[in-house]
């Protein structure tokens, strides 16, 4: 028993002696390397206050070239992520942490790889957006129409962009639901065509009509006058023969569109008034004496007669 206590004393004053000399080496690394943690925490807090500088910088700078915000955030902050990691690389390098880095960056892609995989629509909203960002189909303030949405592109972020529609929400749309479909930029060409469609009473005077028309839409205020107006004949209807009118207009909001058309509107129906031109309400004709029928005439004592049976 005596000779068990004994060895498990002397085995606890050898764990002991060795991990009081692991320590005092841990110690006197941590002491050597002291002057090189103090500068490497001072690389990174450079590097930090570099980055935010940069940030601001380049923003400030695409700015000044009319870029796009949303190309200006992301540039600036790739910059200011170029900054910081710089500052890192070197402070592990001060940190004789090469290695070390080499194998994080190595980790780092694996994770990201696994990462990606998990989030696949997050990762695919994320390049969609550097992709709106870089290639700007639409800026911020353009009148689009994407994902049976139609308004205002108010913010395009990384992830999502925000439409302002014309009633007044916001719907923030994933970048890649813009990226995968249809997308109408209504304010890209700078002009819009406005479409009028009218039906003229048979009995009209055809030519008389496309004469007046014409003459009334170009009175039209904002027009582009060096765009012909145009009218198109197209089909004989239930009870008018219908054409459509079309007039072009420098185009910046959606107002401008409406303004235009509703002036159109109002001098179509004006001109046509002032010269007996009829838009005919629609007209429905019953023909009693079609062959297997009965005419009116003959219908009118058999509707009496059973009136009476009723009775």
């Amino acid at each position: 028993m005596r000779r068990l206590v004994t060895r498990m004393a002397a085995d606890l004053s050898d764990v002991s002696a060795t991990l009081v000399a692991r320590v005092s080496l841990w110690v006197d690394a941590l002491i050597a390397m002291f002057p090189n943690m103090v500068v490497a925490l001072v690389v990174v807090t450079v590097a930090w206050g570099l980055a935010r500088v940069a940030r601001r910088l380049v923003y400030a700078a695409l700015g000044r070239l009319h870029t796009p915000h949303s190309v200006g955030a992301l540039v600036s902050w790739l910059a200011s992520m170029a900054v910081l990691a710089g500052g890192l690389m070197i402070a592990l390098g001060i940190l004789d942490l090469e290695k070390t880095a080499t194998s994080l960056l190595a980790g780092a892609g694996i994770v990201g790889l696994a990462l990606g995989f998990a989030f696949q629509d997050l990762a695919a909203n994320f390049i969609a957006g550097v992709y709106l960002a870089v290639r700007f189909p639409f800026r911020e303030g353009d009148l689009i129409e994407t994902n049976d949405t139609l308004g205002i592109a108010e913010r395009i972020r990384i992830r999502t962009t925000t439409i302002r529609t014309l009633e007044g929400q916001a719907v923030m749309i994933p970048n890649k639901e813009i990226f995968t479909t249809k997308l109408i930029n209504y304010t890209d060409t700078g002009t819009r065509r406005v479409d009028l469609a009218v039906g003229v009473s048979y009995g009209d005077d055809l030519e008389k009509v496309r004469r007046v028309a014409l003459d009334a839409a170009r009175q039209v205020q904002g027009r582009d006058v060096t765009r012909d107006v145009e009218l198109f004949y197209e089909a004989f209807g239930d009870s008018s023969i219908n054409f459509t009118l079309r007039i072009w207009i420098p185009f910046r909001t959606q107002d401008d569109y409406l303004r235009a058309r509703s002036d159109l509107v109002m001098r179509v129906k004006e001109a046509f008034d002032a010269n007996d031109i009829t838009i005919p309400f629609p007209i429905r004709t019953l023909d009693f004496g079609m062959k297997g029928g009965a005419t009116l005439t003959e219908m009118s004592p058999r509707v009496v007669v059973d009136k009476d049976t009723r009775a």
